[in-house]
């Protein structure tokens, strides 16, 4: 009988991002090298004992040494979190400002001028995806391990950010990169057109090297224009996601591209801080499940 993972906590002590100010006047962004804090582990002796291996090097074989280790029940994921760049939406609520934004912008599809429903990546948000590139380029020349897996919100300007983000790099063969795609990783729905998730078909024709989970409905039957979710179903449902991921996927570091709204939930789950990141940024987090 497989056992049911109902716990999930983030383990601080390994990335600077766990400590960083909370809350809305500071915004997280991408640190050099992840932010790895410069320690030592417990298997380094055996590991590394001429102390020649890279900090990444020795934390991943940290990593994969504690889930081989653990008592049943338990697992460990680094996960890559990315929050999207910035989307035709995010302009628009600049330019209003945020109460006329949730008041009346943000009901209408656009504004004759923009359209932001299933909102796509505005010219800065595709530059923000461009850097994650360059970054990541630089980082696997570095030694920093790149996802064994790749997953992403069905939403247009998380689609747009992951292909940007990740195409073209020098990935190991047996992890490559193939997304997938889950509709529990989307934003907060309803309400907000740019968070009403454009079909199955058209998502399949514009993004055809991405894999569509099962279960996504080819019309999005969970936005109405009248209900926002709240922030407790948002935080069910990222519990709901780390399940099935934790019970599914037996890989140790993954890449989850998302929103700002899905990332609070997630931190408020994990007992992670309130940090908040910014548009097109990347931040690491370890989880223990139990």
């Amino acid at each position: 009988m497989e056992m049911q993972l109902n716990s999930f906590r983030v383990v601080p002590g390994f990335f600077h991002h766990h400590d960083e100010p909370t809350g809305p006047s500071f915004r997280a962004k991408t640190l050099p090298n992840m932010g790895l804090i410069n320690r030592v582990y417990g298997t380094d002796a055996v590991f590394d004992p001429k102390g020649e291996k890279s900090q990444w090097e020795r934390f991943v074989h940290y990593l994969e040494s504690s889930n081989k280790n653990a008592n049943d029940g338990v697992q460990y994921k680094l996960i890559f979190l990315i929050r999207h760049g910035q989307g035709y939406h995010n302009l628009k609520e600049a330019e209003v400002g945020r109460q006329q934004w949730e008041s009346y912008w943000s009901h209408l599809d656009g504004d004759g001028n923009t359209v932001w429903a299933d909102s796509h990546l505005a010219e800065k948000g595709k530059q923000q995806a461009q850097a994650l590139n360059d970054f990541w380029r630089n980082a696997i020349t570095a030694g920093m391990p790149t996802p064994q897996r790749y997953y992403t919100s069905p939403l247009t300007r998380c689609l747009e950010t992951t292909s940007i983000t990740y195409s073209g790099l020098d990935v190991p063969a047996d992890h490559p990169f193939r997304p997938i795609i889950k509709e529990n990783l989307r934003e907060r729905y309803g309400k907000h057109t740019c968070d009403r998730r454009s079909s199955r078909s058209w998502i399949a024709a514009n993004f055809p090297g991405f894999r569509i989970e099962s279960t996504l409905t080819e019309t999005d039957e969970l936005w109405e224009k009248d209900v926002r979710e709240s922030e407790g179903e948002i935080a069910d449902r990222v519990k709901m996601l780390l399940q099935e991921i934790f019970q599914q996927d037996d890989n140790s570091i993954l890449s989850f591209t998302a929103h700002s709204g899905f990332l609070r939930a997630l931190y408020h789950v994990i007992g992670h801080p309130d940090v908040w990141v910014s548009a097109g940024a990347m931040v690491p987090v370890l989880i223990r499940a139990s």
